[in-house]
């Protein structure tokens, strides 16, 4: 499915846990809705608000024209695999499978706070994993 500017619309939620002191609230917003620059996400536990500075926002727009350029390179992904070296020989892993299967965490600086943004991408096409 494309959007109006013709970019592929994807799911790839962006997680972390408040940095509130006793809060462990899960603060989640879509990575595909951050290309607005006023946005602002909120702890569903605590209510607070999070906002980012320009260095923070310009990762995580980095971030997401990665995830765009995957999402262009879905077709070929069937074909693309990470080979594993094992005592019994080579594994081949599909690349596909390894980008919605593995724990995908970026450290950003939240203030003061080293913090670990989770990533969880879903695959645009059904047939990814066929």
């Amino acid at each position: 499915m494309e959007t109006k500017s013709g970019k592929t619309s994807s799911k790839a939620q962006v997680d972390f846990i408040c940095v509130e002191p006793d809060c462990g609230g899960v603060v989640k917003f879509n990575l595909m809705d951050f290309a607005s620059d006023d946005l602002q996400v909120l702890c569903p536990k605590c209510h607070k608000p999070y906002q980012f500075d320009a260095e923070l926002r310009d990762k995580i727009r980095k971030l997401y024209n990665l995830i765009q350029t995957l999402h262009e390179a879905e077709p070929i992904l069937g074909h693309c695999n990470v080979a594993v070296a094992t005592p019994g020989g080579e594994v081949k892993i599909p690349y596909a499978l390894l980008l919605t299967r593995l724990n995908t965490m970026l450290t950003f600086q939240l203030g003061d706070k080293s913090v670990d943004f989770h990533l969880w991408i879903e695959p645009a096409s059904p047939d990814t994993f066929r």
